[in-house]
């Protein structure tokens, strides 16, 4: 079956920067889009950043430039999210999940269909 497992949170001081993984299995990695989403403690599962199973296009949640990008090694069959100048309003749990055969701005949580358990981020102030 399919797994995610995310990995690489922690608690981090305001500025700091961290590298989540999210390592998958029992999918053939190259045909699903990858995505990153957050929820923080009563918070609605927010969409963080995205990349297409081809890897040739990234989504974010509003153009311009970030402080989040996302990647993916399919030699790995790992996705990444570097996420710099970390904010307290950062800390959230942080989800990998993916979508079959994904092109396109898949900014909603219904659009995946396999996720994983999540890596806790914790910016103190």
């Amino acid at each position: 079956q399919v797994q995610l497992v995310e990995s690489g949170g922690g608690l981090v001081q305001t500025g700091a920067s961290l590298r989540l993984s999210c390592a998958a299995s029992g999918l053939i990695f190259e045909t699903y889009s990858l995505a990153w989403f957050r929820q923080g403690s009563g918070k609605e599962r927010e969409f963080t950043g995205s990349i297409s199973y081809t890897g040739s296009d990234t989504y974010y949640p509003t153009p311009g430039k970030g402080r989040f990008t996302v990647s993916r090694d399919n030699g790995e069959n790992r996705a990444f999210l570097q996420m710099n100048s970390l904010k307290p309003e950062d800390s959230a749990i942080y989800y990998c999940a993916a979508r079959k055969f994904g092109i396109g701005p898949y900014r909603s949580a219904g659009d995946y269909a396999y996720w994983g358990q999540g890596t806790q981020v914790t910016v103190s102030s």
